[in-house]
Parts: structure tokens; sequence; C-alpha cells
């Protein structure tokens, strides 16, 4: 008779998932990701701009570009997401497109959009100094 396999922690389970993490969600992160970063770059750019006094052609759109820029990153991350996770459908192991990959890249869209605001008017602005 076999023994009983080792119970793992809390936190081994959580290490092995983060090592392992499952291809659709693996995809749906990293296309957010290369949006968000893409943004946040821009939006970083634009408010060293200003603070090193370039004359905008109207007064300070960072408030509505942070808005654009979530926006921007929730729908062309959602799209990637269904462009680039197809899931299978079943027992006939053909793998299709359905609304669900659009709605993981939704979800993952929000809290990576959040993330790389962070870190990029956290981290990296005051690392490019003004």
């Amino acid at each position: 008779m076999l023994p009983a396999p080792r119970r793992r922690s809390w936190l081994e389970v959580r290490l092995r998932q983060a090592r392992n993490p499952p291809l659709p969600v693996l995809r749906a992160v990293l296309a957010d990701l290369a949006v968000a970063s893409l943004g946040g770059l821009l939006l970083v750019l634009y408010d060293l701009s200003l603070a090193r006094g370039l004359d905008a052609p109207a007064n300070d759109l960072r408030g509505p570009l942070t808005a654009l820029y979530v926006a921007v990153v929730v729908i062309v991350g959602s799209s990637l997401t269904w462009l680039w996770v197809e899931l299978p459908s079943g027992a006939t192991g053909r793998r299709r497109r359905t609304p669900w990959a659009a709605l993981l890249g939704f979800f993952a869209a929000l809290p990576i959009s959040y993330l790389v605001l962070v870190v990029a008017f956290d981290i990296v602005r005051p690392l490019l100094g003004v």
C-alpha cells in the first residue's frame, strides 16, 4: 500500500501555481501588460513634458488621458486576449474563441492597468526626475 501524499502548505501551493500558470491566464496577463506598459510610458512622457514647461495646446489633460488609458488597456487587452487565447471546446478537442477569453482579458486588464500606473508614476517618474 502506498503512503498518503504529503499535504502541501498554502504557500507551497501558491508558489507552485505561480511557477506553472495556466496558459490562457498567462497570455491574458501578457497581452494586457504589453498594452498597459506602452500606455504608461506615454503617460509618463506626457507628464514629464508638462513638468519641464511644455506649452500644451489645451489645459492639463492628465486626468482625462489617464481615464482614456484605462479604457484603451481594457478594450485592446480584451481584444488581444480574445484573438490570442483559444479555449478548448470539450470532448472534440477543437479549440475555439469564445467571449470568455475576452472576459478573461477584461478581468486581467483592470488590476494590471492600475499596477502599471503605480509603477510608472511612483517608481519610474521619480527616477527620471523633475
